[in-house]
Parts: C-alpha cells; structure tokens; sequence
C-alpha cells in the first residue's frame, strides 16, 4: 500500500443518530480526506436502528437514514456512504426486510471489491466475514477494558475481533487488570478535526458535560466488578458547593440499565438539562462544547478500575475548542500532557480544587488546551497510525 488509498470507514452514525455519536465518527472520514486518500462512510452493524425521539427502536431504518444522508451531505460526503437495515421484527410482530439506502447496489459493491483498507470502528461492521477479501482490516475499540474482558468472556466477539488484523484501543496503557485477549493491540485516541472546532466562539462561565447516567450493565473479571458513570459519580454528589460562584451542569441522558437520580443531583447544585433538546445534532453538539466555559465529567468506573489510559472523545472536543478540562484519571499520564488545560483528579477535593484554579485563570488554560489538541489529536497525524500500520503488514 502506498499514496492514497480506497478505505471504507464503518461507524455507527446511522445506528445512533446523536450529535455526539456523530462527531465520534464523522471526523475518521474528514482526517482521511485531509490526508489524501479516497473514502467511503459504511454502516453494516447488523443491529436495529435506535429512534432517539423515542428512545427505542427506529421502523425501519427510514429514519436513521435520513439523518445519516443529511450529516454526509454536511460534510462533502454526499454520495459517499451506506447504510444497511439488517432486516426483522419489532415486538409487535411486524417484519421488515433488509435494505440499503445511500449508495446504488452496484457502485457499493464496487467499493467493497476494491478498498485497500476497511478500518471497523466500535464494529459498525458487524460480520467482518462480509468483508474478510478486503486486503487490511483494521478494528478499533473505543471501549476498553469493557472489550478486552467481553472478548475472553464471549467466544463469538472474540471471533469478531479475531476478523481483523490490525487492532487499535482507545486504552492507550492497557496492562493487568485487564484481560491479555491474545490480540496486539496498538494504542489510539479519538481523532478530532481541529478545523471543525472554533476556540473564538463566545462561551457562558459554566462548566458542562454531555453524558449518559448508565449505558449497559456492570460486568465482573477476576472477582472484580467494572461499571458505569453512576458508580463513579456519587463521590462528587456536593461538588457544586465546593466550586461555587463557578457553576456546573449536566446535559444527562436518564440512564440505560438504571435510572439517574435527577432530583438528588439538582439538589446538590448541580444544573440539569436534557442533551436531546440542548446537542441532539451536530450543530448543536458543537455550540453546546463552544458554549462552555470548559468540561468537569467523571469516567466509567470501568476505565477507572482498568487503569487503561482512556480518553474521552468528547474531552477532546473540548479541547479542540479551546475549552479546559477537568477530569477523572483514567491512566492517562504517560501519554497526555497534566497540568495546564488539561487537569485530572482522583478526589472530590482535587476536583473543586481544579475547577477554581482554571475557573481563576482561565485565558492561560483555555490557549493550553487548545495546544493540547493540536499536539496530541489531530486526526490527520491520528489516523496516519492506521494506515501506516496497514501499509507495514502490507508490505
């Protein structure tokens, strides 16, 4: 492999038609065009598509497609993608059959025959054996320690995973406790756009996050429990009191698997507003990042316990915009810059503590963060790893 390349980028833009789901994909697609190489968008996840307005399954695919269509066409990607409805039936026993939308049968088939490269992020293809002639298949996990640990529990993911020859993690310090899955995996971070994101936009004095309360079950590994956001959380139940006049919100998803307990969180200070009515889309994802004064989030407790090195996609939106951040620690050190910008804590105490300090200067740490992106996650410079990598095994 050499110059530019034909790659395929699967995702699950059209699965989750959310704005921050969006831009967790859509910048692989503009990172490689900034690079020169020949991309196409397509979604084969095999799974039903999420109605986000319901909060439920999506009728088939109609919609999610339409979405999919117009934030494609946004990005000067118009005729560039595909989306596959796997086909089924709803609870209420009406079946639907399989379809494509986007791209004609003949010039996706076209496409799938000819790519050099298919890079398969958080298994947007969801049966890489439909695409196993495909020279280079590269998997990115955006889920560590939750991956590595279904892969050795779930011998029919690891057999997904197994469909690929080249693996990528967001856990970019991957080591004990988490679970050796046999698989070399190469350390990755989300890619971020930098020409999408504008530190020169005006922002309120708050600092906010977007974020689901649960997203799946807990699961266990060794005798040990790895959670969700809600486990972490409660240790910083009183913070707004402790980061006042700097004032903190929430633009909370309920939860999944268990409910977010939204009184006792409004009680405590906190202010809370739906995600759905203030970032549904792309536009508005970006101008709720722009529109802050910087990010204060907690972690999945299953990155945390993982020591794995994760990093927030979302945080570096964040900081792409030029907006501080301060974070919970996931192991992140030995690969980000600390300090300025960018401030991680372990405690409810460093936590207010951190919050004041960029909340008194903030200029200093807004610039820092800004040189944090462009240092550490430029999505030209990011998914040059992939492809270097795939040109390495191809030569």
């Amino acid at each position: 492999m050499s110059g530019g390349l034909r790659i395929l980028v699967a995702g699950l833009i059209g699965q989750y038609p959310i704005g921050g789901v969006t831009w967790d994909y859509i910048q692989y697609l503009l990172g490689l065009r900034a690079a020169g190489h020949d991309v196409v968008y397509l979604e084969d996840s095999e799974q039903w598509p999420y109605d986000a307005a319901a909060n439920g399954l999506g009728r088939a695919g109609d919609t999610n497609a339409a979405y999919l269509a117009e934030v494609m066409k946004a990005f000067g990607f118009g005729e560039r993608w595909a989306y596959r409805f796997p086909g089924g039936s709803l609870p209420t026993g009406e079946v639907f059959p399989e379809r494509w939308f986007g791209l004609a049968d003949g010039a996706r088939a076209e496409w799938v025959a000819s790519a050099d490269l298919l890079i398969n992020v958080s298994s947007g293809i969801g049966d890489p054996g439909r695409y196993a002639h495909i020279p280079r298949r590269a998997y990115v996990d955006t889920d560590p320690v939750f991956t590595q640990i279904r892969s050795v529990q779930d011998d029919a993911f690891r057999a997904h995973l197994d469909g690929h020859d080249l693996h990528f993690s967001y856990g970019e310090c991957l080591g004990p406790p988490v679970p050796d899955t046999g698989h070399a995996w190469r350390p990755l971070r989300k890619p971020i756009a930098l020409d999408q994101w504008r530190p020169e936009a005006p922002h309120r004095d708050v600092f906010t996050t977007v974020m689901n309360w649960t997203s799946y079950g807990d699961v266990t590994f060794d005798g040990r429990a790895y959670g969700q956001k809600d486990a972490e959380f409660p240790a910083y139940l009183d913070l707004p009191g402790r980061t006042a006049p700097t004032e903190l919100e929430l633009a909370i998803g309920t939860g999944i698997t268990r409910r977010a307990p939204t009184e006792a969180l409004a009680r405590a200070g906190w202010r809370l507003v739906d995600p759905m009515q203030v970032c549904p889309d792309v536009d508005s994802y970006r101008a709720y990042i722009e529109g802050s004064a910087g990010e204060w989030t907690v972690a999945k407790s299953g990155y945390v316990r993982g020591a794995c090195g994760w990093f927030s996609g979302r945080t570096a939106c964040y900081l792409a915009a030029g907006r501080p951040v301060v974070v919970q620690d996931t192991g992140f050190a030995p690969v980000l810059p600390i300090g300025e910008g960018l401030l991680a804590f372990t405690c409810v105490e460093e936590a207010a503590e951190q919050v004041r300090a960029v909340a008194g200067d903030w200029a200093r740490h807004a610039k820092a963060a800004r040189a944090i992106a462009e240092a550490h996650f430029d999505a030209r410079r990011l998914v040059a790893r992939i492809v270097d990598a795939a040109s390495g095994a191809a030569s």
